[in-house]
């Protein structure tokens, strides 16, 4: 199969399934014979796709005289990854874009997809999006490519400037962030081994890269594990040392366990929990890579009480189920999800996080993190913990390049450079005698 054939079989599936476009193509990949230009081209075309459905779709609606609802879903799909090509792809030439799309095609859709791209490189000026000032919701849902429900929550939180900027920064194509393994070298000497990276500005441990992870050097070694600074960011809050007893509440699939096995020097006791069984083998397989001895995996609902720990963690992770907002550039599925099918998550999180509080010491941190940017799943769910939780308070911490004088960051694509994160810092207060 050609790249082109790979992508759309890709998108196809994708479509069908409701599989994750990343899932799908590391999959289709695994089982192709393609050139690594060729690799490349898949990704992109399927990535790319993938984040400009509405725009794409609104454009097409434009140039179509039937309504997108009546086309076969392989005719659509074929229009979208060709007009992809015209318009956001600029090293592919125009009649190479057209002609390679078409030829993917029945003959009973060949027509229509070829019409289709050939009528919008006829355009003499670019179609009009709805207008910004009157329709501005519909401006920012068709303009970058999120759906509208989406948009009007964005907009209410942020305004327009921000959510721009912050929808902007979704499509830049992110780098590869790795945590390095302290435990057996430095940053500095893994950084002389990987070409093409730089150091993380914020973590004094990670190192952003380009490359395919599984062939980068120390892969096989554990010298590295894959893990955005936004997600450093919340293990530095842990704050955790040698010998200290630490409940991941959350834990698949590892990265926080195993970045706080490696500051407390592989002394100690990590628990990793989480509600999904067949995802744990990723934190055994995970820790074994990297020489990692003091995790325990075990399936456990965060929301369950386990009396024998109640008072004997020094150091409490939850990193709770989110609707997931920070990581549109990495999930492009998510630009699609309606806001209001995370209403309930924020009652879970906070449960979550109320049933892992009993598990703190005395004097100990309790650390809690979403991969979303809504206040309703991150400051407000704080609030409304300590509001009805007298023996905990927020606790300033510092970590790498960050300081957060609250205790409570939230951290941005756009200002940043990370993921949109979250990360509250508690500490459990000394009791009066």
């Amino acid at each position: 199969m050609t790249a082109r054939q790979v992508a759309m079989s890709v998108l196809l599936r994708c479509e069908k399934s409701n599989q994750y476009s990343n899932i799908a193509v590391d999959h289709a990949l695994a089982d192709s014979a393609l050139s690594g230009a060729d690799r490349r081209l898949v990704a992109a075309l399927v990535y790319g796709v993938t984040e400009r459905r509405i725009t794409l779709d609104y454009y097409l609606s434009r140039l179509s005289t039937r309504p997108l609802s009546d086309i076969d879903s392989e005719a659509l799909c074929a229009a979208r990854m060709g007009l992809y090509q015209l318009i956001y792809m600029d090293r592919i030439p125009p009649h190479a874009a057209v002609n390679e799309t078409v030829s993917l095609c029945r003959r009973s859709y060949s027509g229509f997809v070829n019409a289709i791209l050939r009528s919008y490189m006829r355009l003499d000026a670019p179609i009009p999006l709805p207008d910004r000032e009157s329709d501005t919701a519909e401006y920012i849902s068709v303009r970058y490519s999120v759906c509208l429900p989406l948009a009007e929550r964005l907009l209410a939180v942020f305004g327009v400037a921000r959510t721009e900027s912050l929808l902007t920064a979704s499509f830049e194509t992110p780098k590869t962030t790795l945590r390095v393994n302290t435990l057996r070298l430095s940053r500095e000497e893994l950084a002389k081994n990987i070409a093409d990276c730089e150091l993380t500005s914020l973590s004094p441990h990670g190192i952003k890269t380009a490359g395919s992870v599984r062939e980068l050097y120390g892969f096989e070694d554990g010298l590295f594990f894959v893990q955005d600074e936004a997600s450093q960011i919340c293990v530095g809050a842990l704050d955790a040392h040698s010998g200290q007893t630490l409940v991941d509440s959350c834990a698949c699939p590892g990265s926080k366990s195993f970045g706080a096995a490696i500051d407390m020097k592989n002394e100690g006791r990590v628990l990793s929990f989480d509600l999904h069984k067949n995802k744990l083998s990723l934190v055994v397989s995970g820790a074994q890579r990297l020489g990692i001895n003091i995790i325990d995996a075990a399936v456990m609902d965060g929301r369950s009480f386990i009396p024998e720990l109640e008072g004997v963690a020094d150091r409490v992770l939850c990193d709770v189920p989110c609707s997931g907002f920070g990581v549109l550039a990495k999930k492009p599925e998510l630009r699609y999800k309606n806001p209001a099918e995370s209403a309930a998550l924020p009652d879970i999180q906070l449960a979550i996080l109320k049933n892992c509080s009993k598990y703190v010491c005395t004097g100990g941190l309790l650390v809690y993190s979403t991969c979303t940017i809504l206040p309703e799943e991150n400051e407000e769910n704080i609030k409304r913990f300590l509001a009805d939780s007298s023996d905990f308070e927020l606790d300033r911490f510092d970590f790498g390049g960050l300081s957060c004088e609250s205790g409570m960051v939230s951290l941005y694509p756009d200002t940043h450079g990370t993921d949109g994160f979250f990360v509250a810092r508690m500490r459990k207060k000394q009791t009066d005698i």
